[in-house]
């Protein structure tokens, strides 16, 4: 599931119903666990890219500096010989850093949106309270 996909199913889940304040109420659990499970699928996701990250970062580290297996060097066209001063302008420039970094913050956003997401779900228990009470207020209750 991308992220569109997740927020048109976020949309959707937190709508409350205020003619049926009570099933809503109900459903609070429900959506907690659901959103519960993907905020826990998409962090260990995360961690998972961070650690290949930092592995493609040290391997191009290493091919930077000159340091990699000459293999590596017979493998590749590129032909110039990197000052350390500019090593890091290489590897943030490398196409392979490039989109695994952005997989990371693609990921990041993900569990940035899931965390606020459990947070909603978590206050809804209070706007239900504050529609009953609305209601009540509405309906010449106390």
């Amino acid at each position: 599931m991308n992220l569109e996909e997740l927020q048109n199913e976020v949309d959707k889940d937190l709508k409350i119903d205020d003619t049926e304040l009570d099933v809503e109420s109900l459903n609070t659990p429900i959506l907690h666990a659901k959103y519960l499970k993907h905020f826990s699928t998409y962090s260990l996701m995360l961690k998972k890219v961070e650690g290949e990250y930092s592995q493609l970062y040290k391997s191009k580290w290493l091919f930077y500096t000159g340091k990699a297996d000459p293999e590596e060097y017979k493998n590749s066209d590129f032909q110039l010989k990197v000052l350390r001063q500019d090593v890091s302008t290489f590897i943030d420039a490398d196409e392979d850093i490039i989109k695994l970094s952005q997989k990371v913050s693609y990921l990041k956003v993900v569990c940035s949106y899931l965390e606020n997401t459990l947070r909603q779900i978590n206050n809804r228990g209070f706007q239900i309270k504050n529609a009953i009470d609305w209601k009540r207020f509405t309906e010449g209750g106390m």
